[in-house]
């Protein structure tokens, strides 16, 4: 954080009115920013996202995704989810806190939107279908994520598993995989380190890795051939899990779609063996 402020006072003089007021919310509002959206960021300041890629670029940044980065990088101890709490609090409304949840969650799923392209679904969707097997993982706040696509994964296609990466399990299951299979990993700030042990094994097998993260500035993201940056931004504590939510039931709807001869006949046949153990009421 030093130096960022270094950075602000020594370029300040050189700097708009708009933005020396970013540079001002900045410096009082650092664990704040560094996971914000720019969209976020602009509409709190009341200026533009393109007043906030400039001033990004005259503090001596490549963008404000760098800019944030480096925020991030300085304040992984800060964002405990009692600090983030204390910040969310300091801006809060109660009478709107339902109004404000809304919205955030708007801007968290515009932002996984407008941060990855139809060709990286495309890609990603193809390399799920033609795996010969495929490892979902995460921890914590991730499992979420990762259990319902792994569960929706293996439903259509039958060939992933889901396992917890504070469990040792991947560890067994990681020795046997090859080229062509995949695994998938989910990790949110404060980024697990026993997800970074699986995708660093992942790596030296040469096995191809999709992360799901909160942006690509995300220390993961070096691991990964694909990366889905949904936004965990959320009014309280918590890192939220609606974008991710969002993208990962594209996904599946894509996959079902896309080979209606390979899923249909499945999910056929798994009807047909649940209708034979009465598995659902019909009361």
């Amino acid at each position: 954080m030093d130096d960022l402020i270094h950075k602000l006072q020594h370029k300040v003089a050189g700097l708009t009115e708009a933005q020396r007021r970013i540079a001002d919310y900045i410096v009082q509002n650092p664990m704040e920013v560094a996971f914000l959206t720019v969209d976020k960021l602009a509409s709190k300041v009341g200026t533009s996202t393109a007043t906030i890629m400039r001033f990004s670029a005259a503090v001596g940044y490549s963008g404000f995704s760098e800019l944030q980065k480096e925020l991030q990088s300085n304040m992984k101890h800060k964002a405990a989810p009692q600090t983030r709490l204390e910040a969310n609090l300091k801006h809060s409304n109660k009478s709107k806190l339902l109004h404000n949840h809304v919205e955030l969650q708007f801007q968290n799923i515009q932002y996984a939107l407008d941060n990855i392209t139809e060709e990286t679904f495309q890609h990603i969707v193809e390399k799920i279908a033609s795996s010969r097997q495929v490892l979902c993982s995460s921890v914590r706040s991730g499992r979420p994520v990762g259990e319902y696509l792994s569960q929706g994964i293996n439903r259509l296609l039958g060939n992933c598993q889901y396992i917890d990466a504070d469990k040792s399990d991947w560890v067994d299951e990681l020795v046997h995989f090859q080229s062509d299979d995949f695994i998938i990993a989910v990790s949110y700030p404060r980024y697990a380190k026993r997800i970074k042990d699986l995708l660093e094994a992942a790596k030296s097998y040469g096995v191809e890795v999709l992360l799901i993260t909160d942006s690509y500035s995300s220390p993961l993201t070096k691991y990964a051939q694909y990366v889905l940056p949904c936004s965990s931004a959320s009014a309280g504590s918590h890192n939220s899990v609606v974008s991710a939510i969002f993208i990962v039931d594209y996904i599946l709807s894509a996959l079902a779609i896309n080979d209606p001869e390979r899923t249909k006949p499945r999910l056929d046949q798994i009807n047909h063996m649940l209708t034979k153990m009465s598995y659902h009421t019909t009361h």
